[in-house]
Order: C-alpha cells, then structure tokens, then sequence
C-alpha cells in the first residue's frame, strides 16, 4: 500500500527532529566525557608532548645542539632523529620524488614525514703545490682520516667553512664539490622522522652550520691565450663550423658565472689562413668559437689586436659591445684602454686590470695611444693608482699581464722545459704587484705554461698557455691551464686548475687525469 501524503510529510518531520538531536547527543558525550577525565585526573586535563628519539648514530654533541635548539619548543608528536654520512646529498623532496616511483609507503620517501638538516660537509683538501685532483673516497673514509699523494702531500678533510685558497680542494670519486654542491664531500645528515617534523626540522636547520652554495657562490673563469688564426682558419674553411675547435671544452666553460678569454687577435673582413705569418687576424665566422664557451670578458692585453689596422681593432671593440661582451686591458682609444673593468656580482666585489709589459708599444701601434685603439701599456704609477683605488673601494684586486715571452722553440716535437720557469725578471715584476696590495696576478702572455706559487701567501700563475691557437709544432704549446675562481663574500674560496690540451685537429679539451697529473708535477719542479 502506498503511503498517502500526509503520511510521508509525517514521516520527514520525524526524521528532521532526529537529526537534530545528533548534534546535541555528542555535546553531551563529549561534556561527560570531560568529566570523567577530569574525575579520574584529580581535576586536572594534561596533554603529553611529543618526544625526541635519537638513534644510537646521533652523537652525544649533535643530541646536545639539537635539545639546545628545542628548549622550550613543544613537539606536537613524538620525532625520531638518525644520523648518516654519505658522500652525496639528495634534498628530501628529490628523495620523496625518486621513491614515490616504487611507493610512498615509506615515511622518509614522504617530505611532510621524513626531513634532512645538513649538519657538516667535509671536503678532501691537500697543499696548495699538489699535483693531485682527485682522490678515492675509499682512501679517505672518515673525517679524521689521512691520505698521503704520489707526490708527498697530506689529503685530509676540512670544515667547508674553514675551505681557503691556501689549499688545494681536490675532487673526490671523481666529483668537485663546486661542480654540483650534492656530491665530492662527506655530508653529515641529520634525519627527523615522524609526524608533523617540519617546524621542529626548520628550527634545527636555522641554527645549523650555514654553508655556501650555487646561489652565493661566484665562479670566474681565466683562460690564457686565444688567438684564433692562422691554420685555425684553414681549418675553419675546412669544416665550416667555429664550434669545431670549442665542442669538447664548451660545457666545462659555460658551466661558470663568468668566463674570460684573452683574444690576441682582431677579427678581420677577408682573413686568410696559412702559417707563415706573424701578422694575425680571426675570419669573423669564429667569434662563433667566442660564443660558443660562454665567454662574458674578454681580454685585449695582446700584442696582435692592430695587426690588420686600427678599423679591424675598433670593428671588433663594437662588435663585442654589441653582443654584451665586457673588456679590459685595451680598448677604442687611451682613456678607454686603461678603465680597470669592476665586477660587481653575488655580493661579491672583483677588480680586473689588465697591463701589456711586452713587446706592444704605442710607437709600434700595438699600444692604445690618443684616440687610436690598442693595449693598456703598463706604467708603474698608473698600476699603484689602480690598486689603490680597487682598495679604496674594498675589492679583490687581480692583475692580468701580458708579458715577455720565452722564446726556447727547440726542433719539432722537442719539449721547452726551460720555459716553464719564469723568464728573467718575471717573478719579481709579478710580485710587485701583490706588495703594492694586490690579491692575484696572472700571466696572460705565456704560450705555453708556466709555474705557479704563493707568494707572500698571495696566489701568482706565471703564464697559463694557449687555449686556442694553432701552434701544434711543440708540445709545450699546445697546452693551457684554465683557472676556475670561486669567491662568497668577496672572500676567494679556492682556485681550481684545469690543463687542457689540443692537437693536430685543434680541438681543445681537458686533460686526462694521468696526464694533468705529470703535468702538474713539472710545472711544480720549475718553482
């Protein structure tokens, strides 16, 4: 029988009344149920805090900084803290993204669960004369470990934040801390695990060892001689492309902030190749060479850059101008030749200047002179007036020199030991300008390498070689070391050095590790 009107308006009337007697009945559960807790208290409610479980990998010190951090702060939960070392470091949501592919089940595969503090990072360190660059972590398990080089020197590992220039940071398993910042240390982690452990994790965290990283740190790029003539042309005509000689070097050169070349040569409408001139030109199509490793600075130091006239020099000034290229120790006339160029980036406050002490004067035409274009001549005064004035402004201070060359050109094929000392009065024209206060100087005159030292506890590299050129007569000149600067707070961190090397095929690449292992050593021996 089907139930009339009335009786299902009957019906709902009932049904709403129960519903809202629900609310009112778990009002009531709930007063009574207050009672009874308060009766069974003694007429007090308490609400237990969470705990901090440490596990036996945490250290009596780290248990005392975190219980120090979290005086007075009420967990929500209890929080289990682990510790680990490992010589990689994947940040937690890195971690959940990877782990969520097979499940998230896992607490520490879950970044709202699982939280990690960087409370060390060591870094492998040997002396600043060391011909190694990497060591195996397995040689250095543990900070208080020690490990002693073919060459002699000690490897240890040092705090981060005690990392100077003084030393030498070395890669380790074949990774360079500044390469990535995750990897080529021994990370000290600590681990909070549990629910709701991000503001405890946070505080920790804000009171931990503050680390430089990718954002802070500045990384400039020195490269020595770049003079892309001569056979580099009749290669070019050969493959027609200008990234030919810089593919296998390009990556490792735009991976800096900052890159720098010293191009000797002006860039010239009609260049021929060949090999038997000394008056050098670059066909245009190779500033795509320039292009290609990043360059930022460019250098006109160099005694070739008015071979082909002043209008190829001055082409070539617009040219980089134009593409936002920055330059120094040369330029379009005498006042522009001799404006120091100021680096102001990431906190970080560098001086570049650059000075031509060679072969380059402004009676030959090399050197700027009036309104005709060259290279910055040097001059005792105006160098002391230029490190005075990057002082005055708080800056660190590198001078750059294009000095005599050493001329020991042996038969084909032979090596120039002799050329990897300083030449006559080198050194002591280099130190003069750390003792009127600048903070390192570099020889960008060198066609092949030259030794290097600290002198008066100030970084000098004598000659870095040829990056790009052509000369693949004499081993010595088909070599290069590229200087990699890492600063944070205008403070240099560590310089890395990087040979490198070309061949009949003129295309530059890194040296292998064996190989820039020998080189090192010899350059050391000519000290």
């Amino acid at each position: 029988m089907r139930s009339t009107p009335e009786q299902i308006s009957t019906r709902r009337h009932h049904f709403n009344k129960l519903l809202l007697l629900i609310p009112v009945a778990v009002v009531i559960l709930c007063v009574a149920a207050f009672f009874i807790i308060q009766a069974i208290s003694g007429g007090k409610i308490t609400l237990t805090p969470g705990k901090l479980i440490f596990e036996k990998s945490v250290t009596s010190a780290e248990q005392s900084f975190i219980n120090s951090v979290l005086d007075g702060y009420t967990l929500p939960n209890d929080i289990t803290v682990s510790a680990r070392e490992d010589y990689s470091y994947t940040p937690s949501w890195q971690m959940h993204m990877t782990k969520c592919l097979d499940s998230c089940n896992d607490p520490k595969a879950d970044p709202d669960k699982s939280i990690d503090v960087i409370y060390n990072i060591s870094v492998p360190v040997s002396e600043f004369y060391t011909s190694t660059f990497n060591i195996a972590s397995s040689n250095l398990p543990n900070t208080t470990s020690t490990f002693t080089t073919p060459d002699g020197y000690t490897v240890k590992y040092t705090d981060l934040k005690d990392l100077t220039y003084e030393n030498r940071l070395l890669s380790l398993d074949s990774h360079y801390y500044f390469d990535g910042y995750n990897s080529g240390a021994l990370f000290r982690i600590l681990n909070f695990t549990g629910d709701n452990v991000k503001e405890a994790a946070e505080k920790v965290s804000a009171q931990a060892p503050k680390y430089p990283d990718q954002n802070q740190v500045l990384s400039l790029t020195q490269t020595g001689v770049t003079a892309l003539s001569r056979g580099m042309v009749t290669k070019l005509n050969q493959t027609g492309s200008p990234t030919y000689f810089s593919e296998k070097i390009a990556t490792f050169l735009k991976a800096s902030d900052l890159t720098h070349i010293s191009n000797e040569v002006s860039f010239a409408d009609g260049c021929p190749g060949g090999n038997n001139t000394t008056t050098l030109c670059s066909d245009w199509r190779l500033l795509g060479t320039i292009q290609d490793i990043g360059t930022d600075i460019v250098e006109l130091t160099g005694n070739h850059n008015n071979d082909y006239g002043a209008d190829a020099n001055l082409a070539t000034i617009a040219k980089y101008e134009e593409i936002g290229l920055k330059t120094f120790g040369g330029g379009k006339d005498e006042t522009s030749a001799a404006v120091p160029l100021e680096i102001n980036q990431k906190d970080n406050h560098i001086t570049l200047l650059g000075y031509n002490q060679s072969t380059s004067t402004k009676a030959n035409g090399q050197g700027a002179s009036g309104s005709q274009p060259g290279a910055n001549i040097y001059s005792e005064e105006k160098a002391k007036a230029d490190i005075v004035a990057a002082k005055e402004r708080g800056d660190f201070i590198i001078v750059d020199i294009q000095y005599f060359e050493c001329y020991s050109y042996p038969d084909e094929g032979q090596e120039m030991p002799s050329c990897d000392a300083p030449i006559t009065g080198q050194a002591e024209f280099f130190h003069q300008f750390i003792d009127w206060g600048a903070d390192m100087v570099v020889g960008t005159q060198a066609h092949q390498p030259q030794t290097f030292e600290l002198y008066n506890n100030k970084p000098i590299y004598y000659g870095l070689g040829n990056l790009f050129f052509d000369q693949i007569y004499w081993p010595g000149t088909t070599r290069s070391i590229i200087l990699t600067h890492y600063f944070d707070n205008n403070k240099l961190l560590q310089t890395r050095l990087t040979p490198t090397v070309y061949d009949i095929n003129l295309q530059v690449q890194p040296m292998d590790e064996e190989t820039a292992t020998w080189f090192m050593n010899r350059l050391n021996a000519a000290r």
